[in-house]
This record gives C-alpha cells, sequence and structure tokens, in this order.
C-alpha cells in the first residue's frame, strides 16, 4: 500500500497504488470511462483486491457517494462519478469532470495531453487475510471514500477503456470513420477492425484475441454494437 499522503486522509485510510490511465481521446465535457481497481492484480504495495470487495459499500453508497478528488485531497474535488460498478474484471467507474471549476479544467488539459493518467482508490480496509509466506494482503471488504486522479501509474493492466467519443450521426459515417474509431477508441488492432467493420460480429469473433477482449470488456463491446447498428441505418 503506498504511503499515506499527510494530512490528506483520516488516519485509519488506505490509498491504492494508482491504476494506469489511457486517454486516447478526451472531449471538452470531461466524460471518461474505465478501471479504477482491478480484481486479483497485486499492486506495489502488496495489496490484492478480491472480487465482491466494493459490494456492500456501492450498496449503501451509490456513485454519487464516492467523491472524485484530485491527489486524494479532499479540500480539491473535480466532478462526479455517473457509475461506479462491479463487474468481472474490477471497479467499473464513468466519471465527468466539471470543467467550472479551475482545477477539474487543468485536469482535463492534462488528461488530454496524456500528461496525466492514474486513477486511485481511497478506502478503509475492513476484512483482509495476510499470505505469511508472501506478505500479500487480499482484500476481502472494504469501505470505499473516494477515487482520485492522480499522476503516477502503478498498476498498468488497469486501463480506461475509453474517454467519451463524439456522436455517430446517422448518414455521415463511412466505413473508413468507423475502422478508425474502432483502432482509435475501441481498442481494436486494424485487423480486428476491419474484421467487425466488414462482416459483423461473427467475422470478429473468429479472432480468438478480439473474442476475448468483447467477453472481458462488456462496456466497450455494448459500445461496438451501437455502433455497428448505426453504421448501417
Amino acid at each position: 500500500m503506498s504511503a499515506r499522503p499527510p494530512f490528506l486522509m483520516p488516519a485509519n485510510a488506505d490509498v491504492s497504488e494508482p491504476a494506469r490511465l489511457e486517454t486516447k481521446q478526451v472531449l471538452e465535457d470531461g466524460t471518461f470511462e474505465g478501471y479504477a481497481s482491478l480484481f486479483d492484480a497485486e499492486d506495489m504495495g502488496r495489496d490484492v483486491v478480491m472480487r465482491g470487495a466494493f459490494t456492500e459499500s456501492l450498496r449503501a453508497k451509490g456513485a454519487s457517494g464516492i467523491k472524485m478528488l484530485f491527489q486524494h485531497d479532499p479540500s480539491e474535488p473535480i466532478g462526479v462519478w455517473e457509475e461506479i460498478t462491479e463487474d468481472a474484471k474490477g471497479l467499473y467507474v464513468r466519471g465527468r469532470l466539471m470543467t467550472a471549476v479551475t482545477k477539474a479544467r487543468e485536469v482535463l488539459s492534462l488528461m488530454r495531453a496524456g500528461a496525466l493518467d492514474g486513477l486511485s482508490i481511497g478506502f478503509k480496509a475492513q476484512r483482509t487475510q495476510r499470505d505469511a509466506r508472501t506478505g500479500v494482503r487480499r482484500i476481502l471488504k472494504l469501505d470505499l471514500w473516494e477515487i482520485s486522479v492522480v499522476t503516477f501509474p502503478m498498476l498498468p493492466s488497469a486501463r480506461v477503456a475509453s474517454v467519451k467519443m463524439p456522436p455517430l450521426v446517422r448518414g455521415s459515417v463511412t466505413t473508413r470513420d468507423f475502422e478508425r474509431w474502432l483502432t482509435r477508441d475501441a481498442g481494436l488492432t486494424r485487423s480486428e477492425a476491419r474484421a467487425l467493420a466488414r462482416g459483423g460480429l461473427k467475422e470478429l469473433k473468429t479472432l480468438r484475441e478480439a473474442r476475448l477482449w468483447l467477453d472481458d470488456d462488456p462496456h466497450v463491446a455494448a459500445r461496438v454494437r451501437a455502433a455497428a447498428r448505426m453504421l448501417k441505418q
């Protein structure tokens, strides 16, 4: 577990090692989505968050009860979380920076430039198991207080799935446009994007790598299906 920032968090607070943001595109409204924590992934502090650890806290507080801060500083709220849910992969989040706030505008600018690319959770561990041999602490239950946008990425495997893309306008999207979006914003390779754009999901799923991507990231998969339907109209 990373060192607790002095004076910023309560004395019994835990702070996760930051998860990496992948900010391929950030629009002016500051909306982004991704994962603030990954299940079964050991961070630099030898902590592993287990599946279901957030369930009770989210049930009690909901997304609106979790603060979006900058660098875990309670004096610097920068936006709101519109959705926070557990899925098979980890803690999925969708949030929006409040661009009327000076610090949020600064954060947005840095995110767009790729200079700010981390997320970190602030919480109190409520039920844990320590492996005496390895020293790894498994967090079974926690009280989630806040999720911060932070500077240093320490968990490269946890990334934001995408940042809000411009709406697809009926009649204005070509197959080439769709392929470009699939590679730039949805995370597909060129061959996967070509397979989906020209042959649909059936052809895409013949690629083993793409099939795993769709299964593991239902949020992106849903957006791809919606975009494909738009293209056909």
